[in-house]
């Protein structure tokens, strides 16, 4: 594994129908969706590490700290941008930040720890049991 804090990454997207809080069930306005907001940061985090870990890892999600600060309605364009902030053994932590043409948008921590996907779909499929 060679993370480092510093690591960095983002997205940018174009909100559409299938991002909107009427979409996912989580309002009833069309504006980008508080969990479509996290599962582009959590993607971005995805997209950080993803060359940085040895074959057969994987990192998953922990913690979240979200605070979603303004509506982006359909058609704006807005920037989710990652930052990896501290590396603590297989932990990972992170610092987003999601903007649109008017400023901030929503902000937040992503805690993420890197798992041998083997090990980890193995003890997922052991809980079913």
């Amino acid at each position: 594994m060679t993370l480092a804090p510093g690591l960095r990454s983002q997205l940018l997207i174009m909100v559409e129908m299938a991002d909107t809080a009427k979409r996912a069930g989580s309002g009833d306005v069309p504006v980008l969706a508080t969990p479509r907001l996290l599962a582009l940061a959590e993607a971005a985090t995805v997209r950080a590490v993803e060359k940085h870990l040895a074959p057969g890892e994987t990192s998953v999600g922990t913690r979240v700290t979200l605070e979603h600060l303004a509506a982006s309605p359909l058609g704006t364009h807005v920037q989710v941008g990652v930052e990896l902030t501290e590396v603590d053994g297989r932990r990972l932590v992170f610092a987003f930040e999601a903007h649109d043409k008017r400023g901030v948008v929503g902000q937040g921590t992503i805690e993420r720890v890197v798992v041998d996907r083997h090990k980890f779909l193995a003890g997922a499929q052991r809980r079913l049991g």
